[in-house]
């Protein structure tokens, strides 16, 4: 997939990377899931955008989506991707606990996995791999300002390589629906995501395994289940996404 978008302009490459059956099948489950959670007219927060894969997903399903990466490929590549959609607000920054400066460390052979955590490059089951040498410079802004500029998304991704704790720590009021990627291996920094995520308001949790689009519960639990849930699988390399819903 990488050769392909380095070598077409991010619209026809998204193109041809979604004729392979494997891409298309996991789109129409991403649409499948999204559904749930999002309307035609909502506002959603794309946080770590990446390539605009999810941006694209939450347009199909008619949403006005604010993608916010900070990276300067993967910034740019958003911006030709979304050039012609006035429903999409490509905000080159980072989400923290505070607005400032701040600097994030680029992964030259995987630009996606770039991180502003240094615990994830150092000790995640990539940094065993994977090499961040080169740094970036960047502004840094907070969920709360974004929700000052743009109105409260009805749902917020967060996907920053190791950062969402700090990404929450910018929020101050609640988001009725916010997802966030955890590692098992940094299972207590989820654990911290999820105490954030009730002080705002009394939420109740799911999660997703790795990619896989389906609810690992049958039902909403407290904060706490999830994680006995998770313990239950024994699999020490388990990632995937926690939700939150704040009624």
């Amino acid at each position: 997939m990488a050769l392909i978008r380095n070598i077409f302009h991010p619209k026809v490459a998204y193109t041809l990377e979604h004729l392979f059956f494997e891409k298309r099948s996991h789109r129409k489950r991403m649409i499948n899931h999204y559904r749930d959670f999002i309307q035609p007219g909502d506002l959603v927060f794309d946080v770590g955008a990446n390539l605009g894969e999810r941006t694209k997903i939450f347009r199909v399903l008619g949403a006005r989506v604010i993608a916010i990466e900070p990276t300067k490929y993967c910034s740019e590549y958003l911006q030709k991707l979304f050039s012609n959609d006035k429903e999409v607000v490509v905000i080159t920054k980072a989400l923290g606990a505070s607005e400032g400066v701040g600097e994030i460390s680029i992964n030259e052979k995987l630009p996606v996995l770039s991180t502003m955590s240094k615990k994830w490059s150092t000790e995640s089951r990539f940094s065993k791999d994977y090499s961040w040498e080169r740094k970036e410079t960047i502004s840094i802004t907070t969920l709360d300002r974004i929700i000052e500029l743009y109105g409260r998304p009805k749902f917020c991704k967060i996907d920053v390589e190791g950062f969402e704790q700090q990404v929450l720590s910018g929020l101050s009021s609640p988001i009725p629906y916010i997802s966030f990627e955890f590692l098992n291996e940094f299972i207590d920094d989820a654990k911290s995501c999820v105490e954030k995520i009730n002080s705002l308001g009394n939420a109740e949790f799911n999660y997703n395994v790795g990619e896989q689009m389906d609810f690992a519960l049958p039902h909403w639990v407290a904060g706490n289940e999830i994680f006995k849930s998770m313990k239950t699988q024994k699999n020490e390399k388990l990632w995937g996404d926690i939700y939150s819903r704040i009624g």
